[in-house]
């Protein structure tokens, strides 16, 4: 079944903003960001901190640069930063750890991204010359190559707890931290609590169509602005694009539980196909990660096979294909997009 229009289920980045977010967008009131002399910008960074219970924020061009900038001043130059193998901070951001704040990383082998307490203690380096410093201790939520995996609040206090014990810092990827929110029902802020720095994206299943913002104390987001402006992320009359996250806050939130059922709904249809694996079966939030291993089709080919159909899927990690879902997306496009994956696969099969 050829859909009419593309169904990009690739990324959640894939969203474009609303007409109601672009009339937002230009009706925002702006100023010098760099001065503190944009008003929405303001909100937003204000808004953001008071959310996840720090006492500043501050609004950057990407969630990556968020990641980075957490990296520069948590970090110097040797020391060892503690995290899931399948880390975005590892696997996806062109090795900037290393490149940038000189830092060397510690992947702790994970089932779907999540570690345990005893875990960050083996992995802690005895102090001695010869070794780098455990520095950095981060966890990401969702686990976006774990397949949307929630971590849960015991979780992370557990090992915030570890983290503390052997004297390291706390980051928290939050990328999706709201996706976690609305899928377990678990505020933000205590969510946000045992980390130094957090941060949430903006440009995934919020709408936006660029931006993440990062949190923590007045001291950390101080450090955060001078490298921000040290990596050309000064944005100056940034308060257009903030207020398409004040936007987003305000009316795309809640309906990410849409996303979620969405994604429950594909990974159902998938997962009754011959030869088709769900990896991870309980899908909690957006995410659908397929093993085609057993049909006997690779899943470059499945996925060029898709887009003569106009859907858009993406290959991942393991031989894995990736399917996520939006706001930019219905209930009716899973049922095409899945019976344009079967057709493949029969296709495929001959």
């Amino acid at each position: 079944m050829v859909s009419n229009r593309l169904i990009d289920l690739s990324s959640d980045t894939a969203t474009r903003p609303s007409a109601a977010m672009r009339k937002a967008m230009a009706e925002a009131e702006v100023g010098d960001e760099q001065k503190a002399e944009d008003p929405t910008t303001n909100a937003l960074q204000e808004r953001v901190a008071a959310l996840l219970g720090k006492e500043a924020a501050v609004f950057l061009p990407s969630g990556t640069m968020c990641n980075q900038i957490a990296l520069l001043v948590h970090c110097r130059p040797g020391d060892e930063v503690i995290a899931a193998d399948v880390a975005h901070i590892f696997t996806s951001e062109a090795g900037g750890g290393s490149a940038f704040a000189g830092a060397q990383t510690w992947p702790l082998a994970t089932e779907r991204g999540i570690f345990t307490a005893a875990a960050v203690d083996a992995a802690v380096r005895d102090v001695n010359r010869h070794s780098p410093r455990s520095r950095l201790l981060a966890v990401e939520q969702t686990v976006n190559r774990g397949g949307g995996a929630v971590w849960p609040l015991e979780a992370i206090e557990a090992v915030a707890d570890a983290a503390r014990r052997h004297g390291l810092a706390m980051h928290m990827d939050g990328a999706r931290i709201l996706n976690a929110v609305v899928a377990s029902g678990v505020a933000a802020q205590r969510m946000a609590a045992s980390c130094d720095s957090v941060w949430l994206d903006l440009s995934k299943g919020l709408g936006c169509p660029v931006g993440g913002v990062l949190a923590g104390s007045r001291a950390f987001i101080d450090e955060a602005w001078r490298w921000k402006h040290r990596l050309g992320g000064a944005l100056r009359q940034s308060g257009m694009l903030a207020a398409a996250g004040l936007y987003a806050l305000d009316h795309n939130v809640d309906r990410l539980a849409e996303d979620h059922g969405n994604a429950r709904r594909l990974a159902e249809m998938l997962g009754n196909l011959a030869g088709i694996r769900i990896m991870n079966p309980e899908v909690e939030t957006n995410i659908v990660f397929i093993d085609p291993t057993s049909s006997g089709l690779k899943p470059k080919d499945i996925v060029a096979a898709l887009m003569p159909q106009n859907v858009r899927m993406g290959t991942s990690y393991g031989g894995m294909i990736r399917a996520v879902t939006h706001l930019d997306v219905t209930t009716g496009d899973m049922e095409t997009a899945a019976l344009a994956f079967k057709d493949v696969v029969k296709g495929g099969r001959g």
